[in-house]
C-alpha cells in the first residue's frame, strides 16, 4: 500500500514539474516574439553595453588570444609574485 502511495505522489509532481516546464517555455516563447516585435533602437539590457556618453557599443566587448600553457603560467606567477601576501607566505614558510 505504502508503494502505491509513493507511485501516486511521484506520479504527481511529474505531471506538475511537467506543466510548469510547458508553461515557462510558453512564456518565454511569448517574450521573446514581444522583444523581436519591440523597436530595437533604444533598448539596452545592460550597463556595460554603453559607453561613457551613453551610446550603445557595438564593437567586441572581450577579445581572446590563443596562449601557451607556459606563457598562462608565468602571467599567474608574476600575478602572485607582485601581490601584497607573498612576501608573508615566504616568511611563513621559511618559519615552520
Amino acid at each position: 500500500m505504502l508503494q502505491l502511495l509513493y507511485i501516486v505522489a511521484f506520479t504527481v509532481l511529474a505531471l506538475l514539474a511537467m506543466a510548469n516546464l510547458i508553461r515557462s517555455l510558453l512564456t518565454l516563447g511569448i517574450e521573446s516574439q514581444r522583444q523581436s516585435a519591440a523597436p530595437r533602437g533604444r533598448t539596452v539590457s545592460h550597463p556595460e553595453l554603453l559607453d561613457s556618453h551613453g551610446h550603445v557599443i557595438d564593437e567586441p566587448l572581450l577579445v581572446m588570444r590563443s596562449l601557451s600553457v607556459e606563457d598562462a603560467r608565468a602571467q599567474l606567477d608574476a600575478i602572485y609574485r607582485e601581490s601584497p601576501s607573498y612576501g608573508d607566505d615566504q616568511r611563513g614558510e621559511s618559519q615552520r
